[in-house]
């Protein structure tokens, strides 16, 4: 990846510019330059920072127009892939739609385990629901769409593809992606007793291990 420039960057209200970014990957580079910057202090005060797929919002920006400008000329480098935190997710791959996924992928059922346990993914963004992250790190060749009819139910901890991500449901809501497996004690995704409520934040880096394989304390 060359080095991230934004697309545009406007104000979204009188303390709030929304940057926008050519892709996944120079969003999640922008959002780490953003964190580096606030905490090295040569950012202007920044009350939040909310990365999303294609864009970042800064929040209690005092002058946005000025920052606006400030930004746009940035050149910021890629995410090194060895940057962040790891944190491991226990799964057992029993989802119900792990058969459709391995004829999608092209391959026998119990290699979709050994294929999507193979690599490293990395939170872009979280949304939908409380502590849910929007994993990259699936190769083109291996997304998959969405189910032709959403589930009116899908269970708490169900591990699940959509497109070019992966994720963990934190609780059981509806949804319309594709069960591959079931992470045994999603209880850690998300606690707001905690200080840092939410397990899978963003810029994050994430590993599924077999169940039987995980370390529990790990995800706790």
């Amino acid at each position: 990846m060359t080095a991230a420039r934004a697309r545009s960057a406007r104000p979204a209200g009188r303390h709030a510019l929304l940057v926008e970014l050519p892709d996944a990957e120079h969003t999640a580079a922008f959002h780490a330059e953003v964190l580096s910057r606030r905490a090295a202090g040569t950012l202007p005060p920044v009350t939040e920072v909310v990365p999303g797929a294609r864009t970042v919002l800064l929040d209690g920006v005092p002058d946005p127009e000025a920052l606006a400008r400030e930004v746009t000329g940035w050149e910021v480098p890629p995410v090194p892939d060895d940057d962040g935190d790891v944190v491991e997710v226990p799964v057992r791959y029993d989802g119900p739609d792990l058969a459709d996924v391995a004829v999608l992928w092209g391959v026998a059922p119990d290699e979709v385990a050994a294929l999507h346990g193979s690599r490293t993914y990395r939170v872009a963004f979280c949304g939908f629901a409380p502590g849910f992250g929007y994993l990259t790190g699936l190769p083109p060749r291996l997304h998959v769409p969405r189910r032709a009819t959403p589930r009116t139910r899908v269970p708490a901890g169900a591990v699940a593809l959509a497109g070019p991500y992966s994720a963990v449901y934190p609780r059981s809501t509806p949804g319309g992606w594709q069960l591959i497996g079931t992470m045994p004690d999603p209880r850690p995704l998300w606690d707001p007793a905690r200080a840092r409520a939410a397990l899978l934040t963003p810029g994050t880096r994430v590993r599924f291990v077999t169940a039987d394989g995980a370390s529990t304390e790990a995800a706790a």
